[in-house]
């Protein structure tokens, strides 16, 4: 049974401490009813005793200590789900803004989901193609990965994130090798391929573009887009995360479909965290951040992968703003041992009109061997990879002597390798916002510029390979 209760006791910003209550829990919804019939809802952030400590998701303004009536509605925050949802575009918590019918669900889900039990998780091992070199060919994202992006402000991540939501899929069969066999098509398959959208606080204009570019190119057909804007509640930016998943889960262990997850931007829902940490007064951590940053954003990053016995997965790719471009700021020093990798954008690559920006030096898919290879990309994937990377590597080497010495004390072979780090960067790493290469392609390209290189430096690919790719024996 409801019970009501009129024991308000203290309104300090979002926060209400209401007392003389019973069998209250934590995260319980609650609704506030003003005097005039007005209803507000919050959740339950902590309770003791006797008293509980609600946030409300819209302002406290307005509300009369002594006529405001408060209920304890016995449930966590739900989302409705259904195969209805693909094509959809929803605010934080869930509810349709895209002027579209109300969801009639399937089911109701808890957002806080169910943690995987790591007996049950499955090994990733299914290459995902985005469509970019720098990510497909060198730091490859696999079916079941958590890879966050690290950027920073005013860099390309919103262009990024949704070029990699607009093309990302899951390989066909025939394409997984890289070989086609004659009358047979070498197409990528996405019947049960969908992309979940979570943009957490972000401005109205970046808002506005995801939707536009969502919209034109016909990828809203098989995403579903939560949106929750920076003038938006805090409490709201930490159940956005929250609902998105939620409804991954729905659509990959239970329709059975791929799923690629894309959060952005974690820092803002980290940052929601301290505000609502320091409404709480609970004693901060490092930079002011909650102690317990670590596990809040484990029981985020850790609800993707695979279950044994079921054909869907959830792939997950947050995107997150690093202040001042600190890698050892807590937001990405946390991330980075939870996930599987990250892909760093560099801002003096961005400055070189480079898009989409990525340092493939310091970036790392540490699950890209499990994806790439024989009958999953081609077999000469890993060897050119290696290779990619160790010359790129040598020629930022050679820039850097060329600074010190001038160009005339480098050696042919570092002129060499010179050569191939600008044509790396202006045609491996660089492409069109709205360039969608294949795998095949990206390789070609990597084996294209291997031709600026002497034959004797080639030491990290086969010479099988090198003589069917380059056709130099």
């Amino acid at each position: 049974m409801i019970k009501e209760y009129l024991t308000i006791e203290e309104i300090a910003g979002p926060l209400v401490l209401v007392g003389e209550v019973e069998g209250v829990k934590y995260e319980e919804l609650v609704e506030l009813e003003m005097p005039g019939g007005d209803v507000r809802r919050g959740r339950v952030l902590e309770c003791q005793g006797d008293k509980a400590l609600v946030q409300l998701f819209e302002n406290a303004s307005g509300i009369n200590i002594q006529q405001t009536r408060v209920r304890f509605l016995g449930k966590g925050l739900e989302i409705g789900v259904s195969m209805d949802m693909l094509g959809r575009i929803f605010d934080g918590l869930g509810h349709p803004i895209d002027k579209g019918p109300n969801i009639i669900p399937e089911k109701r889900l808890n957002i806080a989901g169910n943690p995987i039990n790591p007996y049950a998780r499955d090994y990733p091992l299914e290459f995902i193609q985005t469509g970019i070199s720098s990510i497909d060919g060198l730091n490859t994202l696999v079916r079941g990965q958590k890879l966050p992006i690290f950027s920073g402000f005013g860099l390309p991540h919103i262009e990024l994130a949704a070029q990699i939501a607009r093309q990302a899929t899951v390989l066909g069969k025939n394409a997984e090798c890289g070989m086609r066999k004659p009358g047979e098509s070498h197409e990528p398959s996405s019947k049960k391929f969908a992309v979940v959208f979570g943009a957490i606080g972000i401005t109205f204009e970046d808002a506005n573009y995801f939707i536009s570019d969502f919209n034109q190119t016909g990828a809203i057909e098989r995403a579903v887009l939560f949106m929750n804007l920076a003038n938006d509640p805090a409490i709201e930016r930490i159940a956005t995360p929250r609902v998105a998943l939620t409804a991954a889960e729905y659509l990959a262990f239970e329709q059975e479909m791929h799923v690629l997850v894309i959060l952005i931007d974690m820092t803002n829902y980290c940052e929601a965290l301290r505000e609502i940490s320091a409404a709480r007064k609970e004693v901060p951590g490092r930079r002011g951040y909650p102690g317990y940053l670590y596990t809040d954003l484990s029981t985020l990053y850790e609800r993707a992968g695979r279950i044994k016995g079921k054909n869907g997965s959830i792939t997950l790719i947050p995107v997150l703003s690093m202040p001042e471009d600190d890698k050892t700021h807590p937001i990405p020093d946390l991330t980075g041992y939870i996930t599987e990798g990250q892909i760093i954008l560099d801002r003096n690559l961005y400055r070189k009109g480079c898009y989409p920006s990525i340092n493939v030096l310091p970036s790392l898919s540490r699950l890209r061997d499990k994806g790439i290879g024989k009958g999953k990309t081609r077999d000469d994937h890993a060897g050119l990879a290696n290779q990619l990377f160790a010359a790129y590597a040598r020629g930022k080497q050679a820039e850097e002597l060329k600074v010190i010495l001038g160009e005339a004390a480098l050696s042919d072979a570092d002129k060499a390798f010179l050569r191939f780090s600008t044509g790396f960067e202006d045609k491996f790493v660089t492409q069109g916002i709205n360039e969608n290469r294949t795998i095949i392609e990206t390789l070609t390209i990597g084996w294209e510029l291997l031709r600026l290189l002497p034959r004797m430096e080639l030491k990290r690919v086969k010479d099988e390979y090198i003589e069917r790719y380059m056709g130099v024996s």
